[in-house]
Formats: C-alpha cells, sequence, structure tokens
C-alpha cells in the first residue's frame, strides 16, 4: 500500500514555550485492492463515500506533536472503483520547535515536522508526496490572512528512512522557515530603552559642580529597572538574547555614570576644602588630554599655564571657577597688609593650581563618558539598522 501526504499549514508560534501551533489540511491517498468493483455491474457508480471509522487507516503521525489529537470525529473517505482511497482530515498540531532566539526579536526559525508511521515499515506503507512542495508553500502563504507575529518565508521538503534495529520506516520531513516581526518589540522595548539612555547622556549637560545632577541620575536609574520589570513578559524565558545582553549594557553604563557622579560630586567637594595631592601619572595623563597635540608637555608653572589651553567642555558645563580664593572685599582690603592676611592668601595662591587639576579632571570624566555614552548609542543604532534588513 503507498500512502501520500501533502498538508497546507498557517504558523503561530510560542516563544517562551518553544511551541509551534500549525493548522494542517491532511489529504491521505492510498490504493486497497480488497475494496474495488465494476462500476457497470453498479450502476455506473464509480465513487461513493464511507464513513473513515469503518475503513483502514494508515497510522501516519507526526513526531514533534505534543499535545493530544483533536481531530474531529465523523469524517468521511471517498473511495473509486479502482480501490483509490482519499481521505481528507484537519488537524491542529501543537509541535516542539528549537528556537535559535539569540536574535530576538529579529530572528527567523526553522521548524520541522516529520510524518511517519508508527508500526508499517517500508515492506507494507511507502510515504509520498501527491503535490510538489513548492505549490504546498505557496497555498499556505495565501492562505495566512492576519497580519500576526509570524511571516511564512517558505516550505522545504526532504525524504529519509529511519532505521530502528532491522526496520527500515518511511519519513516526510517538512522544513518551514518563518520570520518574526519585531516592529512590536521595537516599539515597547528597544525605544523607550533608548530613549531613558538618551536622557542619561543629557544629563553631562548640567554642571559637574550641580548639585541635582546625582538626583536626576538616580531618578533615572530607577525608573529603568521598573521599565525593565514591566516589560520582562515580552522576553522569552530560555536562553539569552542579544536584547538582553543590550538591556544589561544599558543598565550598566547608567550605574557607571551615576557612580562617577557621586566620584566628581566628592572630589569637587574635598577640592573646596582640602584638595589632595594629585598623582604624577594623572597629571602627565591630564596633560596630555589637555595637549594632545604635544609630544612632550612641559611640567606646569604657577596657575594653569603649563597645562596649555583648555578642552572643549560639554555644553552647558561650567567653566572652571576658583572653588577657594575669593576676591577681597572693601573690608578686606585694609588687612591686607597685615603677616596673617598675607599668609593666608598665599597660601590660597598655592592651593588654587591644585583645585583647578582637580576640577579639570572632572570636566575629561565627564567628556570621556559621554563619548562612550554616543558611541553605545550610534552602535545600537547601526546594529538594530542591520538586524531589520537582514
Amino acid at each position: 500500500m503507498e500512502a501520500m501526504t501533502p498538508d497546507e499549514k498557517i504558523f503561530f508560534q510560542d516563544a517562551q514555550l518553544q511551541l509551534m501551533t500549525s493548522f494542517l489540511w491532511l489529504n491521505v491517498i492510498w490504493y486497497n485492492p480488497f475494496i474495488r468493483w465494476n462500476p457497470e455491474e453498479c450502476g455506473g457508480i464509480r465513487k461513493i463515500s464511507i464513513a473513515a471509522e469503518y475503513l483502514w487507516l494508515p497510522d501516519i503521525f507526526i513526531e514533534e506533536f505534543m499535545d493530544v489529537d483533536q481531530t474531529a470525529t465523523g469524517l468521511m473517505a471517498y473511495v473509486n472503483s479502482e480501490g483509490l482511497i482519499k481521505y481528507d482530515k484537519p488537524m491542529k498540531v501543537v509541535s516542539i520547535c528549537n528556537l535559535d532566539i539569540f536574535y530576538f526579536p529579529f530572528d527567523e526559525q526553522n521548524c520541522t515536522l516529520t510524518f511517519s508511521s508508527f508500526i508499517y515499515t517500508v515492506e507494507n506503507v511507502v510515504l509520498g508526496m501527491e503535490k510538489k512542495v513548492q505549490e504546498i508553500s505557496n497555498t499556505s502563504q495565501n492562505l495566512i490572512r492576519s497580519k500576526g507575529e509570524w511571516v511564512l518565508l517558505g516550505i522545504h521538503q526532504r525524504m529519509m528512512k529511519m532505521t530502528v534495529g532491522t526496520n527500515q520506516y518511511d519519513q516526510i520531513i517538512f522544513h518551514v522557515a518563518i520570520r518574526r516581526r519585531p516592529r512590536l518589540y521595537v516599539i515597547n522595548l528597544l525605544v523607550p530603552s533608548g530613549f531613558l539612555v538618551a536622557i542619561d547622556a543629557l544629563s553631562f549637560y548640567l554642571p559637574a559642580e550641580s548639585e541635582n545632577r546625582a538626583p536626576f541620575k538616580m531618578t533615572l536609574l530607577l525608573g529603568y529597572n521598573v521599565f525593565l520589570l514591566m516589560m520582562n513578559d515580552l522576553l522569552p524565558a530560555t536562553g539569552t538574547p542579544l536584547i538582553s545582553v543590550y538591556f544589561a549594557l544599558c543598565l550598566s553604563l547608567m550605574v557607571v555614570s551615576l557612580l562617577e557622579t557621586i566620584f566628581i560630586t566628592y572630589l569637587l567637594h574635598l577640592a573646596t576644602t582640602q584638595p589632595p595631592p594629585m598623582p604624577q601619572w594623572l597629571h602627565s595623563l591630564l596633560l596630555y588630554w589637555a595637549s594632545p597635540r604635544k609630544c612632550s608637555p612641559t611640567v606646569p608653572q604657577k596657575g594653569n599655564k603649563g597645562l596649555g589651553p583648555t578642552p572643549n567642555h560639554l555644553p552647558g558645563m561650567k567653566e572652571p571657577v576658583e572653588l577657594v580664593g575669593k576676591v577681597a572685599g572693601p573690608r578686606e582690603a585694609e588687612l591686607i597688609g597685615s603677616p596673617e592676611s598675607r599668609a593666608q592668601e598665599e597660601q590660597e595662591a598655592q592651593r588654587q593650581p591644585l583645585v583647578d587639576l582637580w576640577v579639570q579632571f572632572s570636566h575629561m570624566m565627564d567628556t570621556l563618558l559621554f563619548r562612550l555614552y554616543l558611541l553605545f548609542m550610534a552602535t545600537s543604532v547601526v546594529t538594530v539598522i542591520i538586524l531589520w534588513n537582514t
């Protein structure tokens, strides 16, 4: 006996459970030599319909099937006078599909549906195709009218024989290629995350001496954590997709930015009271940053003369100011000639260059972190565009 199994498919995916739901129209055709008659002897009847429960049916099953067969009962089979039987059966198949979610939500999946016989070997049942697989693929794509989460790219088919001990079983394997529509996840996940990171980057426009900068960054960080908790249901339950790495990098960058702001605030506060001496390697780095075109920066003299031109600060950031020295008022002018006043002025004059160095170092750190933000956001946008168009 020969069994032929063409089928048409409509697909839906459950990414978290890694299940694929397929609506199939299974057409099974086989030849039974024991059911045949002469039409001339039977009033010219060449085709009859018989309830499927009264016929022998080939035990064709799907190996990836993960649910109870819910096929309706009372279906009819059509038998012609030559013993050719045609049996059509609609099926809802919930099958397992090993998903590769690394590129979620820009992923493409290749799921399989394997049709085989459980009892009969190749000596009894040989499986074949009545239609070409391209015709089945085109019919399936035309039947999918809904604009769901998945797009059917195509269906491919191959034949193989499974060997169990000394027995061989015929198999027809369908490879179903589907692609996820990423628009929903881009709007609900990537765009809000990108906005929060961009706002955090714009906070560098606040002066380093501002007291509102650290609370602003803490509020953004808390908001980003709430956003991740709310959007967790949209992410796959298994595996580590690339978008999870992106969220982790965004969160890490915001934490580093907050820690840098706290450190800068503490450093500027320390510089106004008792500025610590700057290490030689840090001083050399600051000289290189201030004068990158000089091969051998000179040692700074009194004030900032040896530093060369100051680096460009971020827009909105205050220029380095004298945090310790003050201009003498009218009443203080009378005490200029006193020894205590002169000693205090000399001490402040010696301290002021060191204060300016630490202020300039804080601006350098802000500039570096701001450029890191710009590089990260540009890389993220380019990556999304490339993945969306491939």
